[in-house]
């Protein structure tokens, strides 16, 4: 073998090794690339209770309630499926029903979300790319949102 056949061998299984640690790592990263997973996600997938995930959509209008010591309880929906949501702590100030909000936690062997983060829109007219998408896509945008991408108008 030449020094120039040595030297292009080398180059190849250096390649070949960074090709084969990319797809691994893409591989064991390929649920954790998702944002978040809308509850219609949750219901198809069939997620195993304990697993970390983030749950988007809006806050169902009359789910809210609060209980002692900061305890909340919502539900988070996308127009087809909804999911209960459970939080111990404070909400962010623009929490509120009818709004977008992305929730991190696990889910509990009887289905409800044990939130222990929420997060909530910034702005009146703001929505999470990934909440505006999914609600597109089940068919529950309102063209109001669309409209008001320029925020308000002081006098």
């Amino acid at each position: 073998m030449t020094r120039k056949q040595r030297r292009l061998a080398m180059i190849a299984g250096g390649l070949s090794v960074l090709a084969v640690a990319v797809l691994l790592v893409l591989f064991a990263m390929k649920d954790s690339i998702v944002f978040f997973n809308s509850p219609t996600d949750v219901v198809e997938k069939h997620i195993a209770p304990g697993a970390r995930i983030r749950l988007g959509g809006l806050v169902a209008p009359g789910s809210l309630s609060r209980g002692e010591a900061l305890s909340v309880r919502f539900e988070v929906t996308d127009g087809n499926h909804a999911i209960a949501v459970t939080y111990q702590g404070l909400l962010p100030d623009l929490f509120r029903e009818g709004q977008g909000v992305v929730a991190e936690g696990t889910l509990d062997g009887a289905g409800v979300f044990k939130a222990d983060n929420v997060l909530a829109k910034h702005d009146e007219t703001y929505m999470p790319k990934e909440v505006a998408d999914a609600l597109k896509k089940q068919g529950h945008w309102k063209d109001e949102y669309e409209s008001k991408k320029s925020g308000p108008v002081l006098p």
